[in-house]
């Protein structure tokens, strides 16, 4: 577990590092007086509770904490501040607790033990790939709605790859074949990825897929799907496989009849 805090007071700081190593010594605690260090340190460290001072230089805590929320949106946000006028919005963040200075031990440590963001819920996997029968994409049991059909499709693509990077040149061999002018396949494709980096960041996702300089990769890690849960689990596994994969995309018959080579195996065993 890994907690961030802020606070621009030198001793309120301190006192908060001694309550932690005190009450919760496995932890990982990164400590700063700057609200943008802090946010620094963040983009590239997940963060699974910020304790933070709402009135910052610079930054304040509730702006700070809107941010990290952006970055991790189950992350527990507790502010401890003497000032009882940011607990409105801090609510509007859905913090996790606000409690007021001085610091009291006891206080922290049952806002650290009663979090709005028990452990288990970090490890719930947001993102659903049906790929059994129609290839389909729930965020939160809902569809997801690309601003093109074909941005879905890469999406199923880069799932029937299973975390390998697929090129650029890859993406338009598989979606237009030799279909077309090559130069508009690519101006295409450019919109095309714009589109998913767009619509994932809206869904705060934008983990979920590896981006390199023309290639992208699911993290295969990150998300529920029924092809890698039946390829792991095979009889033991919650889903079914009926016959049907991906049916929309042509390009999905090699892996299709990989898996059914799989369960015709299954069946002889």
């Amino acid at each position: 577990m890994t907690i961030l805090t802020v606070d621009d007071n030198r001793e309120d700081l301190e006192a908060i590092k001694q309550i932690i190593a005190q009450r919760q010594p496995d932890a990982e605690l990164l400590a700063f007086d700057s609200a943008l260090e802090a946010l620094a340190v963040a983009r590239t460290t997940e963060i699974d509770i910020a304790i933070l001072e709402t009135v910052l230089p610079e930054l304040n805590g509730v702006e700070l904490g809107g941010y990290l929320k952006d970055l991790y949106p189950s992350v527990n946000l507790i502010y401890l501040t003497k000032h009882r006028e940011f607990g409105y919005e801090a609510m509007t963040l859905h913090a996790s607790g606000y409690l007021l200075k001085p610091v009291c031990a006891d206080a922290l440590e049952r806002e650290l033990t009663e979090l709005r963001y028990a452990p288990e819920w970090k490890n719930r996997k947001r993102v659903f790939a049906q790929t059994f029968g129609n290839f389909d994409l729930f965020v939160d049991g809902k569809p997801v709605a690309f601003k093109y059909t074909r941005t879905k499709e890469i999406v199923a693509l880069l799932i029937n790859n299973r975390g390998a990077q697929t090129t650029n040149g890859e993406i338009i061999a598989s979606l237009w074949e030799d279909d077309g002018d090559p130069e508009k396949k690519s101006s295409y494709l450019s919109n095309l990825r714009q589109d998913l980096q767009n619509t994932l960041a809206r869904l705060k996702l934008t983990r979920i897929i590896v981006k390199q300089r023309g290639s992208m990769a699911i993290v295969p890690e990150l998300i529920e799907c029924d092809l890698y849960d039946w390829l792991e689990k095979k009889k033991d596994s919650k889903y079914q496989y009926l016959g049907d994969f991906m049916n929309q995309y042509s390009w999905a018959e090699p892996m299709h009849a990989e898996i059914d080579e799989i369960s015709y195996a299954m069946e002889d065993a």
